[in-house]
């Protein structure tokens, strides 16, 4: 199932160089066209090194959403009647796109960290901080990949499905991915600092610079333990419903 899925997505040349190259264009424009404007307590020339753990989110939230849109055609296309006529059930059908979607979703975090390294970005994590960094980007991957499949099931048309994922992918941008939250106006502040997205950032963030973290990776892994609990459950049933 993944390897379909994969052979799908390579056959979607247009969406897959989208979910590819978005998060790089967005991380140079934030650098060069807004990086001298935006104020994160540090010099101007070092945005990059600010704004990079939030790109790495941002990605994640782009090519996670083509797992929606996915899980729609195959819900439309009546592939689905055909896999559970050979008694294939919601597990390993769901499943195949989301390891499809994290195997995208490692390729563009690659390639966003190539072009971050060209353009000045220079991580100082330990061996350790490495790991917890691999450990958190991968959790929320996943996560996302499965409530965007949810998501998937949820929406009636690939279209819609597109639609609802703009919500999961807006999450990045009221949080600390490109300005402090205490920048932000109070009623957005609170928000900013406990949505999930934000420990993540933060997390990576503290890591790649090799700075003191205390709990916050912990709890950036609990909330992708509780989003991917939520969704996994959420899409199981979904599933069930529509193929009544």
């Amino acid at each position: 199932m993944a390897a379909r899925a994969l052979r799908i997505s390579s056959r979607n040349t247009d969406a897959l160089i989208t979910s590819l190259a978005l998060p790089i264009m967005m991380m140079l424009i934030f650098v060069y066209f807004f990086g001298g404007a935006i104020d994160t307590g540090t010099d101007s020339d070092s945005y990059v090194m600010y704004v990079v753990p939030g790109v790495l989110l941002l990605s994640a939230g782009f090519g996670a959403a083509t797992t929606a849109t996915a899980v729609s055609e195959d819900m439309k296309g009546g592939i689905i009647d055909r896999f559970r006529s050979l008694d294939v059930g919601a597990t390993p059908v769901l499943a195949g796109h989301v390891a499809a979607s994290t195997v995208r979703n490692l390729c563009s975090t690659a390639l966003v960290f190539g072009v971050a390294l060209l353009i000045g970005f220079r991580p100082a994590a330990s061996w350790s901080g490495w790991l917890v960094v691999g450990a958190v980007l991968v959790a929320y991957i996943v996560a996302l990949s499965w409530i965007s499949a949810a998501i998937g099931l949820l929406a009636r048309t690939p279209e819609a499905a597109s639609g609802f994922t703009f919500f999961m992918s807006f999450l990045p941008y009221p949080s600390s991915a490109f300005v402090p939250t205490e920048n932000m106006p109070d009623w957005l502040h609170g928000f900013a600092d406990h949505q999930p997205i934000t420990p993540a950032i933060e997390s990576l963030r503290g890591l790649l610079l090799g700075q003191e973290m205390g709990d916050t990776p912990w709890i950036a892994l609990a909330w992708a333990a509780g989003m991917l609990a939520v969704a996994v459950a959420a899409s199981g049933t979904l599933f069930r419903i529509r193929t009544r």
